[in-house]
């Protein structure tokens, strides 16, 4: 009979984040794993009790001094594998993850001046208050610390590949088909302005947090303290730790803003999977080359010719497994029947995966993005073999002729769409209809000097819009 991998010591990893791409994913791992969770509560719990003696909320309690705040802040600071190890073993006793941090924390304060007042960690907190402020914390460090300096890394790289490249001709292509010129280091500008977009939305979300008791009433808090002005104390506590104060709540904080920062990082990775497809597409067109050495290993397992695209096509799977999670994220945590039920609880601890496997993709673009020769002699050929994308300059410089009263200008796109539809024209077939339209003399020469890598426009000059949009996400 076969062994049981369940049986293993240490664990092998049900998913690729904590096996396979374990490197790729880690940075996520002290923000949104269960040990970071955890760490969060201690946080909020640690920073409840100073808040509480600083501002003197509880008459009749006195002030910390400065060596009992350090103590306080050093639990959270210390919680290492020990730390994780314990509060596993008190959990099992309380089948309660938070009350479990409560008793952590009361166990560090024994022998301590502050054991007196043990009793003031966790006081007038549903868990709630405290998970809340614990995932806004997570996430809040997981977008600006990891994920979005990973994003903005792929921005550079791709502004790095439009500025080298900015007036390299390459044909468009739309619906597939030739179409009218540009550069690839346009193109390249698109891509890297859409996610600058997204970054300054993102940079703009909110983290929501409450600490308002059960249902939200601060129902305890004013019956056991009434001179206090609790919302005040609840305001500045969230304040504090960085987050936006929400006053209205039931007993969970309504997750809103995690719907809506979900939303926005999916739309990026939607933005990054057409980069990933777009890329493949260009690949197999012939205009980047990729270089073996960059992306590891062996391309084909029987061709060895090849040198396949797995990057690109390892960020675009990654893409939509995050996306899918991402989705699902919003659609869940915005709904919770009446004053709280419990589907956020395992919903939340999902957000790793939903980050992780955008990380991961993100990584992934880097490195095949790394690994590109551009090849401006294939974008060259190809350009060379399409001489009826100048079917659109002949029939503008046509039209606009005529419209300002340029005789035997009349039906220039039916005498293009006659020599172009359907049918490959040469650079010779092109002159020679030019010549035959009776131009004036000024528009004969510009468009008889005009070839398919020419025919670019502002292309070139586009590409300096990334100056201000990448100094705005930045």
């Amino acid at each position: 009979m076969a062994h049981s991998f369940a049986d293993i010591t240490p664990p092998i990893a049900l998913t690729p984040l904590d096996g396979r791409y374990r490197a790729q994913a880690a940075p996520l791992v002290d923000h949104l794993s269960e040990a970071a969770l955890n760490r969060s509560r201690l946080v909020v719990e640690t920073e409840w009790m100073i808040h509480l003696l600083d501002a003197g909320a509880i008459p009749g309690l006195r002030t910390l001094t400065e060596d009992e705040i350090a103590l306080l802040r050093a639990i959270p600071e210390d919680f290492g594998a020990e730390g994780i190890a314990e509060h596993a073993e008190i959990e099992r006793e309380t089948v309660h993850d938070v009350k479990a941090i409560e008793y952590y924390i009361k166990r560090r304060l024994a022998g301590t001046s502050l054991e007196p007042l043990a009793e003031v960690v966790h006081i007038f907190c549903t868990s709630e208050d405290v998970n809340n402020l614990s995932y806004a914390l997570m996430v809040k460090g997981a977008i600006e610390r990891v994920w979005l300096p990973a994003l903005r890394e792929v921005i550079e790289d791709l502004a790095s590949l439009a500025r080298e490249n900015a007036e390299v001709p390459m044909l468009s292509r739309t619906h597939g088909q030739p179409a009218t010129p540009t550069t690839l280091g346009k193109e390249m500008a698109v891509f890297a302005h859409r996610l600058a977009r997204q970054v300054r939305r993102i940079e703009a979300d909110e983290y929501l947090g409450k600490i308002n008791g059960a249902t939200g009433t601060y129902a305890a808090h004013a019956i056991s303290v009434p001179g206090t002005d609790w919302q005040q104390v609840s305001r500045s506590f969230v304040e504090h730790l960085g987050l936006t104060w929400n006053p209205l709540t039931t007993q969970i904080e309504s997750h809103d803003w995690q719907a809506e920062v979900y939303a926005d990082v999916a739309r990026a990775g939607r933005i990054l999977h057409n980069l990933a497809t777009d890329i493949w597409t260009y690949i197999s067109l012939g205009y980047f080359r990729q270089r073996l050495s960059a992306q590891g290993g062996t391309g084909s397992s029987t061709m060895p010719h090849k040198v396949n695209p797995i990057r690109f096509e390892n960020a675009e799977a990654n893409l939509e497994i995050s996306g899918a999670l991402l989705d699902s994220l919003s659609q869940t945590l915005v709904t919770s029947r009446l004053q709280r039920d419990l589907t956020d609880s395992t919903t939340q601890r999902n957000i790793g995966p939903a980050l992780g496997h955008s990380l991961l993709a993100i990584s992934n673009l880097r490195r095949g993005l790394a690994g590109l020769d551009v090849d401006a002699e294939a974008m060259a050929a190809d350009l060379e073999g399409n001489w009826e994308v100048l079917g659109e300059a002949v029939q503008s410089v046509m039209r606009t002729l005529g419209v300002q009263g340029t005789g035997g200008m009349d039906s220039p796109y039916e005498r293009l769409k006659e020599l172009t539809r359907g049918q490959r024209v040469d650079g010779a077939a092109m002159r020679e209809f030019i010549e035959g339209l009776g131009l004036p003399e000024a528009e004969r020469e510009r468009l008889l000097a005009l070839t398919p890598h020419s025919y670019v426009g502002y292309a070139a000059r586009l590409v300096d819009h990334l100056g201000s949009a990448q100094g705005e996400s930045s």
